[in-house]
């Protein structure tokens, strides 16, 4: 422990958090367990996070929050000793010292951070299907696409990938069934049908409400270069836990993307990190604000998806934070695996709120010297009720406490400081800039012009004379649309003779031709199936 941290109360395996009667300790080793922070606003759910996430960073542990307002962005910056931080410090016993923190600003839209891009095979048809409110027949012919993408060796990275593929798929109008020999895409479209009817209409449906994606700004988190997770996972020089923000102010505008983006950064880790067992900080904390979005309306398959997440992601050494207005927001099987609990004033001004303050009341271990319910309503700004696991990994009882001030500043940072955060950010340059590379769509196109290049050759396409069936040979070995089981005797003849000349001829090229074509194939058609469309958990 270093004199700045005695000075700030936390030790080396405990944040300080609040105090009351009691002091109020989150314990490190149990900080896996998760935690929920809930209450009206304007109550001071922010400054919580911003303790908690101060005493992680302390602790060497890495932490992700969405930062919905602004004001979670003052952690990087040094502390200001107001007179009412300086009295609330001095009530606690506390010597207040100004301090910041390492922060790293993402940005879903590349504004205000650095981009946050995922590919479409990472994100799945089950996530994309949330995210796009479709359905469950939208939803059937999504997985329909992906199935076709994958057997055909179609990587889908972006959006213009998942619309070309969706136009693939559509049956070829004016015809009873795809004809091999005039279709360039005949391939793709009887694998879709072999799954069943993919109607024209169906499709039409999913491709608007891409369209309505695009629109709201969907589109830039499509692409590569992908998000790397270790990169959330840093320390500073000084071994402190670097603090990654989510610019979210934006992106609430389109609350649905929000929470589907969230799931899906919670799914990677999932699938990502190896299991770790009980230790004694954990690897990240992770924040999740607004975390009613992610339950509203939310189907029974994707609910039974988050409950597994929230379940088994302990076991991966992360941390699962919610913030939220009322402990009702989040469903009784995930509030069962919510260890820590910080609850601000709720008001009961209606039946709802008083069903709220009840709820609230009941989920915490019970203190004889308090009567919950009725202090949850009497709580004033910067005051909760708090309860924390304890060694033997049971809860405590329910405190009323003082929430200690952050020790960074409260509040925004201006663009001039966000700039020289960025500038010296530790993955500048990496994201900044899209890549578009070869993928379902390049590829679908490249099928249709080779398609249209045969059929305005001068002989046809079907070769004229021996050159020309010396030719279509040619084309088959390097990879051309004509199929090998479709050569006439004259082309056998032909392929014959055309092997032994290029095997000649090519011959000390070999190894150098393998070597890039399987360089490119492992960087892109290979890499983008491998990571998985949502990994083990959410995988088709």
């Amino acid at each position: 422990m270093t004199a700045q941290d005695s000075k700030l109360g936390d030790t080396d395996d405990k944040i300080f958090v609040g105090k009351g009667n009691e002091q109020a300790w989150l314990t490190l080793a149990l900080a896996n367990r998760h935690g929920l922070v809930t209450g009206a606003t304007g109550t001071g759910k922010t400054v919580s996070l911003q303790v908690l996430a101060e005493g992680f960073a302390r602790a060497g542990v890495p932490v992700f929050a969405a930062d919905i307002k602004g004001d979670l962005s003052g952690i990087s910056e040094v502390g200001e000793a107001k007179d009412f931080i300086l009295k609330r410090a001095g009530d606690m016993g506390l010597k207040f010292q100004p301090d910041q923190f390492s922060t790293v600003f993402w940005d879903v839209f590349g504004e205000q951070g650095h981009p946050v891009r995922a590919t479409v095979t990472e994100m799945g048809p089950l996530l994309l299907a949330r995210m796009l409110d479709l359905n469950e027949v939208q939803e059937g012919v999504l997985n329909v696409a992906f199935r076709v993408a994958d057997e055909n060796g179609l990587p889908l990275l972006d959006m213009k990938d998942l619309r070309s593929l969706l136009d693939a798929i559509v049956p070829a109008s004016g015809k009873k069934g795809p004809d091999a020999e005039e279709d360039p895409l005949a391939e793709v479209r009887k694998a879709a049908q072999s799954f069943g009817n993919v109607s024209k209409a169906t499709v039409g449906t999913i491709q608007r409400q891409l369209l309505v994606l695009e629109n709201q700004g969907g589109a830039k988190f499509f692409g590569e270069p992908a998000l790397e997770l270790k990169d959330f996972m840093k320390t500073d020089s000084d071994g402190r836990g670097m603090v990654n923000i989510l610019v979210a102010d934006k992106l609430m505008e389109s609350p649905r993307l929000y929470a589907t983006f969230l799931l899906w950064l919670l799914s990677e880790l999932f699938e990502e990190l190896p299991e770790a067992g009980d230790l004694p900080k954990p690897k990240l904390v992770f924040f999740f604000d607004e975390a009613h979005l992610l339950f509203n309306d939310a189907p029974k398959a994707l609910m039974d998806k988050i409950e597994q997440v929230v379940r088994l992601i302990r076991s991966k050494g992360v941390g699962v934070y919610f913030v939220t207005q009322n402990p009702i927001d989040v469903p009784d099987k995930v509030l069962a695996q919510l260890g820590g609990r910080v609850q601000h004033a709720l008001r009961a001004f209606t039946p709802r709120d008083q069903k709220a303050v009840a709820a609230a009341a009941q989920t915490f271990r019970p203190n004889p010297k308090l009567d919950t319910a009725k202090v949850i309503t009497e709580l004033g700004k910067g005051e909760a009720l708090v309860s924390f696991l304890e060694g033997n990994g049971t809860p405590s009882m329910v405190e009323r406490v003082m929430i200690r001030p952050p020790s960074a500043r409260i509040g925004p940072i201006t663009p001039d400081e966000r700039k020289a955060i960025m500038a010296a950010s530790p993955v500048k340059g990496k994201y900044d800039t899209a890549v578009d590379s070869e993928s379902a769509s390049e590829m679908l196109q490249k099928r249709i012009a080779d398609t249209a290049a045969t059929a305005d050759s001068p002989a046809g396409g079907s070769g004229g004379g021996i050159l020309g069936q010396i030719g279509s040979i040619v084309g088959t070995i390097f990879g051309t649309n004509v199929k090998r089981g479709r050569l006439s005797t004259g082309q056998v003849i032909a392929r014959d003779v055309t092997r032994s000349v290029t095997n000649q001829v090519i011959g000390g090229m070999a190894a150098n031709i393998g070597k890039s074509v399987g360089g490119q194939l492992g960087g892109s058609i290979g890499r983008t199936l491998v990571r998985g469309a949502l990994g083990g958990l959410l995988r088709r």
